[in-house]
């Protein structure tokens, strides 16, 4: 069977040049993380590797690896005016910003606690455009990115990307090294019976998440009168693209315990490049209360309250927010 290369696709759907090359540095990226991945075990890449990050969390050495991929592929792009990334503290300037110059925020391995175990991790993006030429031009809503997207480095390496109007998966041929078109129009069914968070927190959650975790878990015989399944992976990037596949909703709190910092994911490089595919499928993306684009961030560090995936779940979660 023969599948259109993502080349191939950019060159039909991007008429920016520059934008073109920007994607395809970043999706070359992700194929050599992926491979970073694969190798992990056999480079002893494995375990900590001593530092910590910006958000307080210990790095592992793949953590540093992949992020020197991302930013080592985005600054050959010339209109490339900022980076954004989990793993450094600062904004990454690249070239004086100019209007229409690109700002790209990423988390260049997400869920790289599962990388020991042999689990599924990722990379998430997205690229915004500098509106006006100052030195807080990375800290934009999400309605103004223009493109966003993610690798999941699994059984196969995905690389999954919306322009805004619909998402398209490609999947990696080992064959002949590119990415090829092989989900297209990707979109996320309004019903599900699968919700995804981490339980263990269930003692710091708001009453409102309490109530509708247990209303799911009550079964056919509860108000909600159907069983519903629970998935956790500790990783974004895989949690979404089961969602993306066949339904659910993923959701990751604000709640007793992190609400001083606003949340536990990351505005820029986590929660608004995920919004913007999930409503670009269809599905909904909000804080619980509001939609995630439509956010103001103060820090390029900011974090959120993230509710995400099939419309009538998410809705319902902010619904019963609304109603205290």
């Amino acid at each position: 069977m023969s599948h259109e290369t993502l080349h191939a696709y950019l060159q039909r759907e991007v008429g920016d040049s520059e934008l073109r090359d920007l994607i395809d540095r970043i999706a070359s990226a992700c194929w050599s993380i992926s491979t970073l991945v694969a190798q992990s075990a056999i480079e002893g890449n494995l375990g900590l590797s001593g530092t910590i990050n910006p958000q307080g969390e210990n790095q592992k050495p793949l953590d540093i690896l992949a992020d020197e991929v991302f930013v080592r592929s985005c600054r050959g792009n010339p209109r490339v005016a900022a980076l954004v990334s989990e793993e450094v503290d600062e904004v990454i300037e690249v070239n004086q910003p100019s209007k229409g110059d690109f700002v790209i925020a990423f988390d260049p391995l997400d869920g790289s606690s599962n990388q020991d175990a042999d689990l599924s991790v990722g990379s998430i993006f997205a690229i915004a455009r500098v509106e006006e030429a100052k030195a807080d031009c990375v800290l934009q809503r999400g309605r103004k990115l223009v493109c966003s997207g993610y690798a999941l480095y699994g059984p196969s390496t995905i690389f999954v990307l919306t322009l805004g109007d619909r998402v398209d998966g490609f999947s990696l041929d080992q064959e002949t090294d590119s990415f090829v078109l092989t989900q297209p129009k990707m979109t996320v069914p309004r019903e599900t019976a699968e919700f995804a968070i981490n339980v263990s927190r269930l003692r710091h959650w708001d009453a409102e998440i309490q109530s509708y975790i247990a209303e799911c878990i009550e079964g056919p015989s509860g108000p909600r009168g159907k069983a519903f399944n629970m998935r956790w992976t500790a990783s974004m990037v895989a949690e979404v693209h089961r969602i993306l596949v066949r339904g659910g909703v993923f959701l990751y709190p604000v709640d007793a315990e992190n609400s001083a910092q606003g949340g536990k994911l990351r505005l820029l490089y986590e929660a608004n490049p995920i919004a913007m595919l999930m409503e670009a499928a269809g599905g909904l993306a909000t804080d619980g209360r509001r939609p995630l684009l439509d956010k103001v961030p103060s820090h390029h560090h900011e974090r959120t309250s993230v509710v995400l995936g099939s419309r009538a779940e998410v809705e319902r979660v902010a619904q019963a927010y609304c109603q205290t």
